[in-house]
């Protein structure tokens, strides 16, 4: 395999070099190989290698991957924020061999019809992207066949296991609050519904990550791709240009992440030249900075971090979104065997032993029942004229465009020690849109400088993105009470309501609750639930936008051939180029990225036709 750890001595220039083998990188590293198994590809990515690594490989096992000590995922602290009650938010992405795609929660999501026309860029119409999005996956859903893919590398299936009586249970729940039952929420233009969520797991239970699907096959096929290379645990540190701006290399060093025993001076950078081009694939997060080391950026930002200018692009870390998620547990009558509380809490068999039992939970995400929902005229209206006057604009015409995302999660999503013994569900609500907007720049020009990172949540005109959430927060809690598994919320996760509150948490049911009527919420109640809000919104993972595919004067940093404005040879491929946000989890967006992108690469290398 052509796997190097840390460095590749013996490689000094190749073709084409991809700096960050996240979701993207992977895929463009793979299909430029395919194109011509000639052409010299190095991948430098900062994280480890995840080739049949266990946690990764078994989705059950997700949950571990966002642990500190498994570094597997980079950790961005964001700056203290007021109106997040003066939390510093911290923001992890992908930091392994796969990226996002290696940690995520694999569910299947695809954006909406809307939002790739939103993005306003030739070639980049969902009509234009859709071969893209087809190209990716084999699909073993149920659905119109015209708008899914059944001879990609991705399988998009049921998984391994779904917790079928918990998942029935909360349809029906939904069902009786008047929500629709859809069966493919995503088909690009169904919405406003609920759905059995198919997610990125093979029928054996197996994640399917990029870099497993696309770039290991080629790697252990050495005799016919002898010319592709990756190296992990390496940090790229700035792209190289010479005196005609054009991207001739880049710098990188061994991640001292990954030497324990090795002082961060003793990591001595290494240059490898490009002869034809620069890919940088390092994330939302991870792109603006590497840019902004490199010279390419702000001219404010660069000469207070001491970096030379090579060419000023002022929205380079400049539009920084996320989906907002807030996480609200409960009690329930389930059965051990229908979530994974016992595997984490450690009362049941480990992630190391399952396999050997073949055990079909280890195949299981946990997410069986998602939804796109928008609220009624009179929910609309109830959240005041500034929320109506934004819903009237951007919502009310475009009957495909969701408010709000929402899923449920078989388990306590937290630390199990923190809470009793027993079953939990968790269900997540989500910004599809939001408003907010933040910011990421270096502030130095070194890797261990920090970074000035602004998430920007809560910060848009008149608070609409928390009065989406505050109707999100009483509309899954009422879908939750009408559940044969409620057993009351999990107050510690909860809105902390005022003592005699109609609206106050119930901990100590032992059955199903019967005859529920639709809670009241007095003023004093919502006052809560804002604060609540405000102490707890959090990233979905869902990073991206900080250099987007945008005319130049509009902070835009790539145009649709996604070449960076102002320098020659230099490429991005990732999240980062995003321009407006996607009614969806991001990782389906992302692999299309990396299709679309090699599709341009190719084409402008010449390559086409010239597949062994």
């Amino acid at each position: 395999m052509g796997i190097h750890i840390k460095s590749a001595d013996d490689i000094n220039e190749v073709d084409v070099i991809i700096a960050g083998g996240g979701t993207a990188g992977c895929v463009v590293a793979a299909r430029l190989a395919e194109a011509d198994p000639k052409l010299s590809i190095l991948v430098i990515e900062g994280g480890r290698d995840n080739y049949n690594d266990p946690l990764v490989v078994n989705p059950a096992s997700f949950l571990s991957l966002l642990q500190p000590s498994n570094k597997a995922a980079i950790f961005y602290q964001g700056n203290k924020a007021p109106q997040l009650a003066g939390r510093a938010p911290i923001v992890p992405l992908g930091g392994i061999l796969g990226g996002g795609s290696s940690i995520n929660f694999m569910i299947y999501a695809r954006a909406q019809r809307p939002d790739f026309d939103s993005w306003k860029t030739p070639g980049w119409s969902t009509d234009e992207v859709l071969p893209y999005l087809k190209k990716l996956e084999t699909y073993h859903g149920a659905s119109d066949k015209a708008v899914h893919g059944y001879e990609g590398p991705v399988h998009v299936t049921n998984g391994g296991y779904r917790g079928k009586e918990s998942e029935a249970d909360f349809m029906t729940a939904a069902k009786s609050l008047g929500m629709r039952e859809i069966q493919d929420l995503q088909d690009l233009d169904s919405n406003n519904g609920i759905s059995s969520w198919l997610r990125t797991v093979s029928e054996e239970g197996k994640r399917q990550d990029s870099a497993h699907m696309y770039l290991h096959p080629k790697l252990k096929d050495s005799n016919k791709y002898p010319n592709l290379h990756v190296v992990v645990e390496a940090q790229v540190v700035r792209v190289l240009f010479n005196d005609d701006k054009k991207a001739v290399g880049v710098e990188y060093r061994a991640n001292p992440a990954f030497q324990a025993t090795v002082a961060l001076t003793a990591a001595p950078a290494r240059t490898v030249r490009a002869r034809k081009m620069v890919v940088l694939s390092c994330g939302a997060c991870g792109t603006p900075s590497v840019l902004e080391r490199s010279g390419v950026g702000a001219a404010a930002v660069l000469e207070r971090a001491g970096v030379p200018l090579v060419m000023e692009v002022p929205g380079v870390g400049h539009d920084y979104q996320d989906h907002h998620l807030l996480l609200y547990p409960y009690r329930t009558g389930c059965r051990p065997d229908e979530t994974i509380d016992a595997m984490l809490g450690g009362r049941a068999d480990d992630f190391e032993t399952m396999p050997e039992k073949k055990d079909k939970t280890l195949g299981w995400n946990t997410i069986d029942f998602g939804s796109k929902i928008r609220p009624s005229e009179f929910e609309t209206a109830a959240l005041g004229p500034d929320f109506q006057k934004a819903w009237d604009r951007d919502f009310k015409n475009a009957p495909s465009r969701p408010l709000m995302l929402m899923a449920t999660i078989m388990c306590f999503l937290g630390d199990p020690s923190t809470v009793p013994v027993g079953q939990y569900v968790t269900v997540g609500t989500y910004t599809a849109y939001p408003y907010s907007r933040g910011h990421l720049h270096i502030t130095g020009p070194k890797l261990e400088d920090p970074i000035d990172f602004d998430v920007g949540f809560f910060t848009d005109a008149h608070d609409i993105d928390l009065k989406k959430q505050m109707w999100a927060y009483k509309k899954q809690r009422e879908i939750m009470r009408r559940t044969k598994m409620y057993r009351g919320e999990l107050a510690a996760g909860h809105p902390k309501f005022p003592a005699g509150s109609k609206a106050a948490c119930v901990e100590t049911e032992e059955a199903p609750a019967t005859d529920v009527k639709n809670i009241e919420y007095a003023a004093e109640d919502d006052t809560a639930i804002e604060q609540h809000l405000r102490e707890n919104v959090n990233t979905t993972w869902h990073s991206l936008g900080t250099c987007k595919m945008a005319p130049w004067e509009s902070n835009g940093v790539v145009d649709q051939y996604l070449s960076v404005y102002g320098v020659e040879g230099l490429k991005l491929a990732d999240l980062s180029i995003v321009p407006e946000n996607v009614g969806a989890n991001t990782n389906n967006t992302a692999l299309m990225i990396g299709e679309k992108a090699a599709a341009i690469l190719i084409r402008e290398l010449g390559l086409v036709g010239t597949a062994a």
